[in-house]
C-alpha cells in the first residue's frame, strides 16, 4: 500500500499499473498533475502475512487540489501472485 501511495505521489503510472491485478487493471491512467498527495494514514489491515495470499488495507490518503484539502478513504483488497502483492479493488 505504501509503495502504491508513493507512486501516486510521484506520478509513477507504470508502477501503479504493474502493481494492479490484471482482472481489474485499467488500460491506462490519467493522473492529475495538479493533485498533490500530502500524507498517508494506515487505519487497519487484514491478512497479508507471509503465509496468506489475500489481504485488505484501510487507509486515508490526504491530498491538495486547486488549493483545497481532501482525503481519499478506502479499504483496498490485495492478492499475492508469484510473490507480489497486487491491488484488486476497493473492498
Amino acid at each position: 500500500m505504501r509503495s502504491r501511495y508513493s507512486a501516486f505521489a510521484l506520478g509513477d503510472e507504470d508502477y501503479l499499473l504493474a502493481t494492479w491485478h490484471p482482472s481489474t487493471r485499467p488500460a491506462s491512467l490519467d493522473l492529475d498533475p495538479d493533485q498533490r498527495w500530502t500524507h498517508l494514514e494506515i487505519l487497519s489491515h487484514t491478512g497479508g502475512t507471509p503465509f496468506q495470499t489475500t489481504g485488505t488495507v484501510e487507509f486515508r490518503a490526504h491530498y491538495r487540489q486547486q488549493g483545497h484539502r481532501d482525503v481519499l478513504h478506502e479499504n483496498s483488497r490485495f492478492v499475492r501472485e508469484d510473490g507480489a502483492w497486487l491491488y484488486v479493488s476497493p473492498a
